[in-house]
């Protein structure tokens, strides 16, 4: 073995083993070659080096040159030791070492083909081997070519007799009186049947008439039959003439055994070739159609038939090889290469077709249309949809198990095909189940309902979610089980291995921390709304509308919350260090609120003002030298409509205070000069009597909230007194009361002529420019407008 092991390890271990040779008898040199020939030892001895190879420590290797410069770029992405990503990436490279290891295993099944190079190499080196070779193959390739034309011609001449089978097959189906086999008899709708026409009625109608149809395409089929046979016995002729011909050619034009050999070799394939293509033929009779025996449509026919062609010409290969290999010296294995490469082409070629034909294989094999209606029949229908996929795997899986001769690999087969079946089968009934209890989970009781409003809604928005990570469940479930089913431990590994149990829990640890997260979050929603229903079905209009206010904030850092504490809950169970993270986060937001001050200050603000409710949506406030109507409410900014029609955006960092005109009340100020003779009793009946009439109008009756109020007179000179009184209104409703009140009072005060002062001397004033001017108020001047 260690020969073996020397002539396996390249150059070097050549020329060890040509050393080695000297001192090795002639009974160790034939065991060396049966472990080299036979492929079952040869692959067993590599499995075993193998094993050897992975338990041995590897030897120190010096690090290359530009391995420094790329060192940090390993080490970018943190995964902490004794995590699921530390072991996910452990047994990712102890699978690549052994995918590594098949790998090399499939192609050494071709690596014999190197002795047919050999081979060839050496025949057309010795010249009497390559004349025998060429004489062989020149001499077969021309009795062939003369079988063949011999072969078309006597098809064409049957052609006609051809014609006329089918012909006889037509006038036959019409003399029964059969219908066409693309015709079927209509099925009546369900809707035009009679109200007294019970549902087993129209299963009855419905069973005959599938029994009618049976009995025609059973009809149809044994008067058929015979011209198929016919017509098969007449396509057969001229295949029996190429056999006499190429068989009789063998013996006559031929001079050498490996000549007639190879002649007789290649007849006998190519006639077990067309046997078998015309067999299948006969199926489909892709220019025949009225002796079809199967239903297929033209198009089907033509293709199967054309695919057949393909498929029929890999064994007839098989068996040409087979006998010339030993008929020109060829070693056996490489012959056994060439056998195994050519059969490996054939189920590429059978994977091609499943390809092509799997619609309509799918469509062929759909239950009846009046069994689609039931859940399981309805299942099974999109079940034989996927019917090419275990179809190709079996296909690849029976040459790998012909290839390598492994032992039991046929009765793995049958097991497996069983077991993948049940698994299929019992993870749709488990599906069914578990998706009726999701629909019962989900629906909400009319009680339940009532009681909490828009909870149904809520319970919809997350049922598609739902859905999907019970779909994945089962998906992950039943590829376990399907896993295990092939043989593999899936089951073992999940439940016992060091990373099926993390994987485990790290599914569990993040299907509970997303559902304890939506559950707050809808706990949160469903407190904050339940609190403004409360406030507004107890007449606190105002306190609901300050929390309607505050809401989309409150929502915005809960939701922040949730998700930064699901993230690193799931990044921390993946095996990722998110301490790294963490640290970063926090100094770039450092960072962010260091640079944004004013930013940090509009929030912080924002938040504080409505929270204490300063402002509402709609009240008229005067904010950063601006009034007007709130218009929109944010974390940052304040939207003002001026009386103008302008709107101004105002930051938060930017207002002082806030003057705002629509809380509580308002106070209507009655302030102007008299006459220091006027009777203040007198003024202030007019006043009064004035705001009564103005309450019992209805457009100002909520809107006056108090009497008329004296204040007094806050000075008296020579220019008259000032008369100073106040009404209370509702709030914002004070300009509206002051331009109605005012009216009012121009007209009555000039009935009852109340006395104003008028000015009769000049009143020298300094100028306030302070260019040294006089201000001159001449008698009879306008006197100063009323000040509110």
């Amino acid at each position: 073995m260690l020969l073996v092991l020397l002539a396996l390890a390249g150059p070097g271990g050549a020329r060890a083993a040509d050393e080695a040779a000297t001192g090795m008898t002639r009974e160790q040199a034939r065991q060396v070659l049966d472990v080299i020939n036979d492929p079952a030892k040869r692959a067993e001895f590599e499995n075993t080096l193998a094993a050897i190879a992975s338990q041995l420590p590897s030897a120190p290797l010096a690090a290359p040159a530009s391995a420094p410069a790329h060192a940090p770029a390993a080490q970018a992405v943190s995964v902490r030791p004794d995590s699921l990503g530390s072991d996910i990436v452990q047994d990712a490279t102890s699978l690549r070492g052994k995918l590594i290891i098949q790998a090399q295993h499939f192609v050494a099944l071709f690596g014999d083909l190197v002795f047919v190079v050999h081979w060839t190499h050496t025949i057309f080196a010795d010249p009497d081997s390559r004349i025998i070779l060429l004489d062989a193959v020149g001499r077969a390739t021309l009795i062939l070519l003369l079988a063949l034309a011999a072969e078309h011609g006597f098809s064409l001449l049957l052609r006609g007799l051809v014609l006329k089978v089918t012909a006889r097959a037509i006038a036959t189906e019409q003399r029964l009186n059969l219908p066409p086999a693309t015709a079927s008899s209509p099925r009546p709708d369900p809707a035009a049947t009679t109200a007294a026409q019970s549902d087993a009625e129209a299963d009855t109608t419905l069973a005959r008439q599938d029994d009618m149809q049976a009995q025609h395409a059973t009809l149809r089929l044994l008067a058929r039959i015979p011209y198929s046979l016919l017509h098969l016995l007449i396509k057969l002729l001229p295949v029996a003439l190429f056999f006499a011909l190429g068989t009789s050619f063998a013996y006559l034009l031929t001079t050498t055994q490996q000549a007639r050999a190879v002649t007789i070799t290649l007849t006998n394939a190519y006639v077990v070739a067309r046997v078998v293509y015309l067999l299948m033929e006969t199926l489909f009779v892709p220019r025949s159609p009225a002796i079809r025996l199967c239903s297929a449509s033209n198009q089907t026919a033509f293709m199967v038939t054309h695919w057949l062609n393909f498929l029929v010409a890999a064994p007839s290969v098989v068996v040409c090889l087979s006998t010339l290999g030993g008929v020109f010296d060829m070693p056996a294995r490489g012959t056994e290469a060439i056998i195994r490469s050519v059969v490996l082409i054939e189920h590429v070629l059978v994977a091609i077709f499943t390809w092509r034909v799997r619609a309509h294989v799918a469509s062929a094999l759909q239950p009846p249309a009046r069994l689609l209606a039931q859940p399981f029949w309805m299942f099974v229908g999109r079940l034989v949809h996927l019917w090419w996929v275990p179809a190709m795997f079996f296909n690849f899986a029976l040459w790998l198990i012909w290839a390598t001769h492994i032992n039991g690999g046929y009765a793995w087969i049958i097991r497996t095909v069983i077991l993948t079946t049940a698994v299929v089968v019992l993870s749709r009934l488990v599906s069914v189940l578990v998706y009726n209890l999701q629909n019962r989970l989900f629906h909400i009781s009319p009680a339940l309902e009532a009681r909490y409003p828009g909870l149904q809604a809520r319970v919809d928005y997350y049922y598609p979610i739902s859905r999907k990570i019970l779909s994945f469940l089962m998906f992950f479930a039943t590829g376990v089980l399907f896993m295990q089913a092939l043989g593999l431990p899936a089951i073992h590994f999940l439940f016992h291995g060091r990373l099926g149990q993390k994987i485990i829990g790290v599914i569990g640890s993040v299907l509970v921390a997303y559902t304890v997260a939506i559950i707050t979050w809808e706990a949160a929603n469903a407190g904050l709304q339940g609190q403004i229903t409360r406030f507004e079905n107890s007449s606190q209009a105002g306190r609901a509308s300050r929390l309607r206010t505050v809401l989309p904030i409150i929502k915005t850092v809960l939701l922040a919350l949730i998700i930064i504490i699901v993230a690193v809950t799931t990044l921390s169970q993946i095996g990722i260090n998110v301490a790294p993270l963490l640290t970063g986060a926090g100094i770039m937001g450092a960072a962010i609120a260091f640079g944004a001050q004013s930013l940090v200050k509009d929030f912080i603000t924002g938040f504080f003002m409505l929270v204490e409710n300063a402002i509402q949506v709609g009240d008229w406030v005067t904010a950063g030298g601006v009034a007007g109507t709130v218009e929109h409410l944010s974390i940052r900014t304040l939207r003002l409509r001026s009386i103008n029609g302008d709107l101004h955006i105002i930051p938060f960092s930017e207002v002082s205070s806030i003057a705002n005109t629509s809380r509580d009340y308002n106070l209507v100020v009655v302030d102007f000069m008299i006459d220091l003779g006027q009777d203040t009793q007198q003024l202030t009946t007019i006043l009064h009597e004035e705001l009564e009439a103005m309450r019992k109008e209805p457009r100002f009756a909520h809107l006056v909230l108090s009497d008329f109020k004296f204040l007094g007179i806050e000075q008296a000179d020579g220019n008259g007194a000032r008369f100073l009184g106040s009404v209370r209104t509702s709030p914002g409703a004070k300009w509206t009361v002051y331009r109605a009140y005012y009216s009012r009072l121009a007209v009555r005060m000039n009935r009852e002529g109340i006395k104003f002062p008028v000015p009769s001397t000049l009143n020298l004033l300094g100028n306030p420019d302070g260019d040294g001017g006089l201000k001159v108020a001449l008698e009879g001047a306008q006197p100063p407008a009323p000040q509110a």
